[in-house]
């Protein structure tokens, strides 16, 4: 094991041993990890800044020491000075390593960006927004009718929305007076209606007459991305999404690192707060940027996201929900002002969160039932959102229920020994042929498959770099039906499988998927990637399969899978794995990002927030984590496709081979042990 400091960059996830004195953009570079720079580590270009974190990471095994990396020398002093560097941002040309260390690497440092596929769903929704404009004619003040300026534009408020009472923002009393005599006595109230039995209240002023528009914004909040839709309130249109990498990645790639990270650091849940809310602020000036919108016309916004980052969002600390109970300071939905939560928006902004199912049923499970309805489904639909951490729906007209599952962060590329975010040059989609058992394979940002001509010219810019979410889980299930892989989840030997693309790596074989070219070696996939996505899918698998039990059946009707990554998940694949029950392959849809549609809902029909507030009260909430049975399908579920369930649905479209590559002497190696004894 290497003396040297262990350098772990996130969101890759990629890892290695330096020297001490070895520059972050050197170690970077020999790692293959996205970091930019084309001024030759001069310190000139400020391509890579890096930002370091410091504490204690249990998801990683490192404590980073505050002396984890060199002290500022004179080449970030200058470049500080002339053209400012971000706090707590580093040159990672100039800072080198001194200790264990772990490195974020944002997105404006990074070549291939990272590609947030949470697009906004084409969606048909009733328009009942809480936000609407009233233009009205004040009457001048009169010193011989004594009576305050804001009391004269009440009134004429009230008699021409036919409100009995309204209210209004403190921030408005200053300029309401200036406000009123540019427009000569005429001025246009942006009007906030909020739930049931509030009154309105005026929330932005406008001398004389504005027609608008005004926007919403609508939020998906989630461990790994943040995308957000930009709306017309008035016409329900999406005028701009945008998408970011969520800033606490480098704090743990899961929840409950998150979770370990707040209770082994003090004040590390006020520090996941302020980067996250950093990088929704970062959100909200890309998106109103794009679409041509001035923040001050952003005037009501609505998120959802999982529990934990439900708390770190509003700034409570995480810890009781890295323990049973697993209990929520607030589950209720919450009626905020932006600023309250540290978004740079307009003074006026309203935040409206979704409610929280339970402890690890989050606000974005809401945002799904609310999207997907299954309490309005006349057959039985298992919704599943596939995530980090996977929220799991199964209903219909009779009643809901819900789980959650810990499925990780290896169904996005992370534990993957190739793996890596989505971004271009990842492979997404893969084809095994079962006689020659040779691979063909398309990347991110190119429509041709590495068989067809010109695929080289055009992967020049990007090139093969690794494996994303997608592309994982095809190449494993391809292995599975060319017999590559057997139901335990062994890789075969050359021998065994027929192909030399399978080889003996350390104790058991690999199979490699691409030769590599001159600047990438050979990317493969090992029996360690493939145990990693056992273990994710039988997480998944377990809950829903936990879920049909409490129901008493033994099949669904149909099976939705939402989240950005569910989008692009292809059902045969996803079956073969046996992530999902079985189920007619043409019964499996995708929903896309249903919690984020669920936001635009409820953004743009403040009468679907009071239908999802009903609707979370009446689901019935299973834990997983205290079901004696719950075990028992993980350990069957492990299986590819499993080893309980026989998925005879599956099996009637499509051939899965039934090798055996377990030799027994105790070493899951396959052929590998026999040929290693040989060459002894």
């Amino acid at each position: 094991m290497s003396s040297d400091p262990l350098v772990i960059f996130t969101p890759s996830g990629k890892r290695g041993n330096f020297p001490v004195g070895t520059p972050i953009l050197t170690a970077a570079r020999q790692l293959g990890v996205d970091l930019d720079s084309v001024c030759g580590g001069r310190g000139i270009c400020s391509k890579c800044q890096i930002t370091p974190s410091y504490g204690e990471f249990p998801k990683h095994g490192v404590t980073v020491a505050e002396n984890a990396l060199s002290d500022w020398n004179k080449v970030e002093e200058r470049y500080d000075q002339k053209r400012g560097l971000a706090k707590g941002r580093r040159l990672g040309c100039q800072a080198t390593v001194q200790g264990d260390i772990v490195i974020d690497v944002p997105p404006e440092s990074q070549v291939h960006k990272q590609v947030v596929r949470k697009r906004a769903e084409v969606r048909e929704i009733t328009l009942n927004s809480t936000m609407s404009l009233s233009y009205v004619e004040v009457e001048q003040p009169d010193m011989h009718k004594p009576s305050g300026d804001l009391e004269r534009l009440m009134t004429a408020l009230k008699a021409a929305t036919g409100h009995d009472y309204i209210e209004i923002d403190t921030h408005l009393l200053r300029p309401l007076q200036p406000i009123l005599r540019k427009g000569d006595w005429t001025v246009t109230a942006a009007i906030h209606q909020g739930r049931d039995g509030r009154a309105p209240r005026i929330t932005a002023l406008w001398p004389g007459y504005f027609e608008g528009p005004l926007f919403g914004l609508a939020v998906d909040l989630g461990s790994t991305t943040i995308a957000g839709h930009l709306c017309n309130l008035s016409t329900g249109e999406v005028v701009a999404s945008s998408g970011l990498m969520n800033p606490q990645i480098r704090f743990g790639e899961d929840l409950m690192s998150r979770v370990s990270y707040a209770m082994m650091n003090k004040g590390g849940d006020l520090e996941m707060t302020a980067a996250v809310r950093e990088g929704l602020n970062q959100l909200v000036k890309d998106i109103s940027t794009e679409a041509g919108v001035e923040p001050a016309q952003i005037l009501d916004a609505v998120f959802v996201m999982n529990p934990v980052m439900h708390h770190l969002f509003m700034g409570i600390d995480p810890f009781e929900l890295g323990q049973a109970p697993f209990a929520l300071a607030t589950s209720d939905a919450l009626d905020l002002m932006a600023s309250e939560i540290g978004l740079d928006i307009a003074p006026g902004t309203r935040a409206y969160l979704l409610p929280c199912i339970a402890g690890h049923v989050g606000a974005d499970a809401a945002g799904v039932a609310l999207s997907e309805a299954p309490d309005k489904s006349n057959d039985l639909a298992l919704i599943v959102d596939v995530g980090t951490n996977a929220e799991i729906l199964l209903g219909d007209t009779n009643g809901v229920l819900a789980c959650s599952s810990p499925t990780g962060p290896a169904f996005e590329g992370a534990q993957i020994s190739a793996g890596q975010r989505a971004a271009p040059g990842a492979i997404e989609r893969v084809e095994i042929d079962p006689i020659t058992k040779e691979p063909r394979f398309r990347v991110i940002g190119s429509e041709l498959w590495s068989d067809d001509e010109g695929f080289e010219a055009a992967i020049a810019t990007t090139g093969v770099t690794g494996i994303c979410g997608s592309g994982i889980i095809e190449i494993i299930a391809e292995m599975r039906m060319a017999g590559l892989v057997d139901t335990s989840g062994l890789i075969g030997s050359a021998e065994q499988t027929g192909t030399s693309r399978c080889f003996l790596e350390g104790r058991t074989n690999s199979y490699r998927v691409w030769d590599g070219d001159a600047d990438q070696g050979p990317i493969t996939v090992t029996n360690g990637d493939i145990r990693a996505i056992q273990m994710a899918k039988a997480a998944l698998y377990s809950g829903a399969r936990l879920l049909m039990d409490k129901r008493g059946v033994d099949q669904v009707d149909r099976v939705v899978l939402a989240g950005a990554f569910g989008a692009h998940i292809s059902a045969k694949h996803a079956m073969v794995l046996g992530m999902i029950p079985d189920c007619p392959l043409d019964k499996v849809t995708s929903a896309g990002n249903a919690a984020g549609t669920g936001a635009r809902i409820a953004l743009l029909n403040r009468e679907s927030r009071s239908q999802i507030e009903t609707l979370v009260r009446q689901i019935e909430k299973i834990e997983t984590a205290v079901e004696p049975s719950f075990q028992e399908h993980f350990v069957n579920a492990s299986a590819l496709p499993n080893s309980s369930d026989p998925f005879p649905i599956l099996r009637s479209v499509v051939d899965l081979p039934e090798p055996s590559f377990n030799t027994g002497g105790g070493d899951a190696s396959g052929g590998g042990r026999r040929r290693r004894r040989r060459s002894a």
